[in-house]
């Protein structure tokens, strides 16, 4: 683990991940299961048959069944007498069981009939057919009205002397009391699952429902024809669905029926795959065996809730150890036992619900639907626990090292040597005169003494704006040189490539800056010295910009920006794995000609340069320390346009670095190549989840129209989204508190201009992965500010996708079927909720560049906050 200490810290939380398994299944002890009960609900269907579609079960299956269950059952109730069902009163009567006959009724009539047929017949010729049942919840379900279900239950006390009943939820009697008077019996189902009863208070809850009915129907004797639980399934309201819970409440139950005298039947004796289509994915696991004939819990020791759990702690904590090794091992300088413990608390608790989804996932029956909903599902959760994995690695690199190897002040100046001469390139295309003239004048009041300028102004039309920057070089003398390029293609590489052909033989070291860009005086003084480490290609300083203060919208733009510069860089420094930036950028001439100049194709050129200066083995340095300051973007749809070409020019980078990103042979470092790539994983996250959008949108319209078929998503798969944006808000709140020295309005609002460019982001992504050469977008300098319906039609896409959102969230709320109630369809709505916040916060940044408000709403100013090395041998162990 690098050190003692680090090893420590895994240890203390694979024993705290191991005490939490085992807390968590503590045996508890339930009364024993009885040698033999009273009654099962038996459905003899196996995994791939289906009665609905006319596939039965063999007789010889129906008497392993029967045989299986014999010794442990008195009696078996069924539920329809169709095809090889019709064989079971005689096979049962090989294993000395008896039969409660049932007779399916729907709204088929002439299935009825026959059923009703054969049902009497088997009462007339088998004498261990204790009781017949004509339907199964036909008044709930409505299947026939309730006076033809009368006359059914008539026919059949007319035809045989065994009682004759009908089972339905102990409510429909209450609702019905004149369905009683055709019955010999009264069938009750005690399905506290379905209203929604926590397990420890179902017990009592549906013998006090029983004694009601009993008490309600005092001349008819009263039988439980369905008791039982669900082994898996979404969470109902309070009623959670688990094998544990079911051997709780079932051996709970038995223990009172055995003192009340009941008749009962358990609800059932084997699982039913083919019931998830009737009534969803818990339909499938009411049975005490599951479809494979195996016991799904202990029948008389302690109940435990998940039985395997000491493997699922020994996976879980052997993943987290291996990830925190990978974590401690590659850090560059130690993290303080506060960064060790923290990224262990991340590490072990993601690798616990991992393990554990993936371990609740095998548990299910599998489907070509379930199999291919699931996989996706796993794939988005691996994917969100990566990035959360990512985003506590640098929070925890961001904040609790205890030294920064490579950052510090700039290296000391060429006293007495001869200065390089450096090549200053402004590229221009069409910006207001002025402007350029006065990053010009700044130019001028450079003091360092062997330095060029040379302006591009490729491809601008209206000779007023370019031909007073022309006169005001030629003005501020021969060091300062004008081109006007046009046609000239590349876009803003095209021009710095032309620059580069005109560049003095003689200079050794070109300088990049946007022609907005204020430079202080002591800029090439103060970093070319850094140039004297031969191993230095690339000094850059931070992007930074002065009209912050002049509306609330460039201040949020601003919040926002200083982010990278203060978190992201220093910490991608360490590892040499900065981000070159195309202004305030020194980089050797030798090396940008040998390594083939700025790459037309990309339209990220800078960035792309600097990685393929890192593959070619040399070293990049940031200086934290603002040298100039250029302007943001004046609209949101600037703001948006920028973003996009940052984005889409990652992608380009990506795939045409990919074989020496991804590569282990490459001459890139494995902490350069991990900077690149997890750089840009929450990029790509945001084109994943605009998909993921996209997906919930249709499954939540899905789930309004057709509420019985399609379920909200499991909670756990909710959750885990939920958990990341929180946990990335969280780290924002703090980084930029303590590292960049913003306020709380600061932090807010780059929070919420970061949350604005989320789709736009998601859309670069999209399309940079997937077509090449999006043209080139301009940021436009002092453009003035958008009106109000530009400001909305900047926004719409988003507006659109938030008001969907909004209304899918509305419908799915609303529904008020069982399936959609619980937990789950909670988690669901906050889950499109949240979704909707990164488009919300497009609506209110466009907005926001479209009404003149004050700067000053956000406070003045922000904190020194850079990370300055101790002076002393720093204490890795220290806590402080």
């Amino acid at each position: 683990m690098k050190s003692l200490p680090g090893l420590v810290v895994a240890a203390a939380f694979a024993a705290l991940t191991c005490a939490v398994w085992a807390f968590l299944n503590r045996p508890a002890a339930e009364p024993p299961w009885p040698a033999r009960i009273q009654g099962f609900s038996f459905s003899p269907i196996r995994g791939g048959e289906d009665p609905t579609i006319h596939v039965l079960p063999t007789d010889a299956e129906i008497d392993a069944d029967l045989n299986l269950v014999a010794g442990k059952v008195g009696t078996v109730r069924t539920y329809s007498v169709a095809g090889s069902l019709a064989d079971v009163p005689q096979l049962a009567a090989r294993h000395g069981l008896n039969v409660a006959v049932g007779a399916w009724i729907d709204d088929h009539r002439d299935s009825n009939e026959a059923q009703l047929t054969t049902a009497i017949e088997l009462a007339r010729t088998h004498l261990n057919v204790m009781r017949v049942f004509v339907g199964n919840e036909v008044a709930l379900q409505g299947y026939v009205p309730l006076k033809e279900l009368e006359g059914y239950l008539d026919r059949a006390r007319d035809a045989i002397g065994q009682p004759v009943g009908t089972a339905e939820p102990w409510h429909v009697w209450l609702e019905h009391p004149e369905l009683a008077q055709h019955v010999d019996f009264i069938g009750v189902h005690l399905l506290p699952y379905w209203e929604g009863l926590p397990v420890d208070m179902a017990v009592d809850y549906s013998i006090s429902q029983f004694h009601r009915i009993q008490k309600a129907f005092p001349n008819k004797e009263v039988i439980i024809a369905e008791v039982g639980w669900p082994s898996r399934g979404r969470t109902h309201e309070s009623a959670v669905a688990s094998e544990a819970n079911e051997a709780l409440f079932l051996r709970r139950f038995l223990a009172r029926a055995k003192h009340e005298h009941f008749v009962y039947y358990v609800m059932e004796a084997f699982d039913q795959p083919w019931k998830a289509t009737q009534e969803g994915d818990v339909g499938s696991y009411w049975g005490v065996y599951n479809v494979n004939r195996v016991p799904k819990f202990e029948f008389t020791a302690g109940i435990v809730r998940v039985p395997g759990w000491h493997m699922l702690a020994a996976i879980s904590v052997t993943m987290a150890f291996v990830v925190l090794f990978i974590f401690y091992v590659n850090n560059v300088t130690p993290l303080r036992n506060r960064g060790r413990s923290f990224l262990a608390l991340v590490v072990y608790g993601a690798a616990t619900i991992t393990v554990w989804v993936f371990y609740d996932f095998t548990q299910q029956y599998m489907t070509v639907a379930n199999v291919v909903s699931g996989v996706m599902l796993l794939m988005g959760m691996l994917g969100v626990l990566l990035v959360l994995l990512l985003e506590a690695y640098e929070w925890a690199e961001a904040h609790w090292v205890t030294s920064r190897l490579r950052l510090g002040p700039p290296p000391a100046r060429l006293e007495g040597q001869p200065q390089p001469k450096v090549s200053i390139h402004v590229p221009a295309y069409n910006e207001p005169p002025r402007m350029v003239i006065e990053t010009l004048e700044a130019l001028a009041r450079l003091d360092y003494g062997n330095f060029e300028v040379l302006v591009i102004d490729n491809n601008t039309r209206d000779e007023a704006v370019w031909r007073p920057v022309e006169a005001h070089c030629a003005q501020l003398g021969e060091r300062f040189r004008f081109f006007h390029v046009a046609p000239l293609a590349g876009f803003k590489a095209g021009a710095l490539n032309f620059a580069l052909l005109q560049t003095a033989a003689d200079a050794e070291i070109v300088a990049v800056i946007d022609s907005d860009y204020v430079v202080e005086p002591g800029w090439l003084r103060e970093l070319v010295p850094g140039f004297q480490d031969q191993r230095i290609a690339i000094v850059q300083a931070p992007q930074d910009y002065r009209d912050e203060n002049q509306s609330a919208f460039k201040a949020m733009c601003y919040a926002e920006y200083r982010g990278f510069f203060h978190i992201g860089m220093i910490t991608r420094n360490e590892r040499n794995a900065i981000i070159q930036h195309g202004t305030m950028t020194l980089v050797r001439r030798n090396l940008l000609e040998s390594t083939g100049a700025w790459a037309e194709w990309c339209i990220t050129e800078d960035a792309e340069l600097g990685l393929r200066i890192f593959e070619a083995g040399y070293e990049a340095s940031y200086v934290p320390t603002s040298y100039g300051r250029g302007l943001m973007p004046d609209t949101f749809v600037d703001f948006k346009k920028q973003r996009f070409r940052w984005a889409y020019g990652a992608m380009q980078i990506l795939k045409s670095h990919a074989r020496a990103l991804f590569a282990e042979n490459g001459t890139l470092s494995p902490g350069q190549r991990y900077h690149f790539i997890a750089g840009w994983l929450p990029w790509v996250a945001d084109g994943f989840n605009l998909i993921f959008n996209i997906a919930a949108l249709a499954w939540s319209v899905a789930i309004i129209c057709w509420p019985r078929q399609i379920d909200p998503p499991l909670m756990m798969y909710s959750v885990l989204p939920l958990s990341l944006f929180t946990f990335k808000l969280g780290k924002l709140a703090h980084l930029y508190r303590v590292r960049v020295g913003a306020n709380i309005r600061q932090t807010f609002a780059a929070a919420v201009a970061g949350l604005a460019l989320t789709h736009t982001i998601g859309t670069a992504v999209l399309k940079g992965l997937f077509t090449r050469g999006e043209p080139f977008f301009r940021t436009p300098k002092n453009s003035g500010t958008q009106r109000v319906l530009q400001a909305l039609g900047a926004a719409r896409d988003e507006t659109l996708i938030m008001v969907g959102l909004w209304l899918c969230a509305w419908g799915v709320s609303s529904s008020t079927t069982y399936q959609t109630r619980g937990p789950d369809r909670i988690a669901w709505v906050v889950v499109l909720l949240i979704q909707s916040v990164p488009y919300l916060s497009s609506l209110l940044v466009s907005l926001a560049s479209a009404f003149p408000l004050p700067s000053k709403l956000l406070g003045r100013g922000y904190r020194s906050a850079v990370f300055h090395p101790p002076q002393r041998a720093p204490e890795p162990d220290s806590l402080a």
